[in-house]
């Protein structure tokens, strides 16, 4: 008994990815690898591997990533570096706001630029508090993993 795609059966649903992703976050899981008929997704995090290919269109889907924020210069400052290769993003579309800027307070929630690894969008948090100091890196600029994209000085 074969049965076509149904659209909800899809496995590349972008709630289902968004919900995929949550739960590695919740339990800690570093790679996740889902196929479908010819279709496969595989989503990663928090590794120098970039999210992998994916064999179907796939929708942006945030995905948590862990920027290291380490010590940058003498100036105390530190840097919020690129979790992984991939394409930077400095605005969510072309027609809004940069997601920070220079001067700008940021938390630990703070969402700061998109980083795309193979047309999968993943949302950066600044993972730190404090002032933007510098963006390092040009709208639509590659990045590798570990690449300084902000610089930000810390809350006292």
């Amino acid at each position: 008994m074969s049965k076509g795609k149904q659209p909800g059966d899809n496995v590349f649903d972008l709630e289902r990815i968004r919900d995929i992703v949550k739960l590695m976050e919740e339990h800690d899981l570093t790679e996740v690898d889902l196929q479908q008929g010819d279709d496969r997704i595989k989503l990663g995090r928090g590794g120098p591997a970039p999210v992998a290919p994916v064999a179907a269109p796939a929708p942006a889907a945030p995905a948590a990533a862990a920027p290291a924020a380490s010590a940058a210069v003498d100036d105390g400052s530190i840097t919020i570096n690129a979790p992984m290769v991939g394409t930077f993003y400095s605005k969510a579309n072309p027609e809004s706001e940069p997601f920070v800027q220079v001067g700008q307070m940021v938390s630990p929630d703070t969402i700061v630029c998109i980083v795309e690894a193979m047309k999968v969008f993943n949302e950066i948090p600044a993972e730190c508090s404090g002032k933007v100091l510098e963006v390092l890196v040009a709208d639509q600029q590659a990045v590798d993993f570990g690449k300084p994209m902000f610089r930000i000085q810390p809350n006292p």
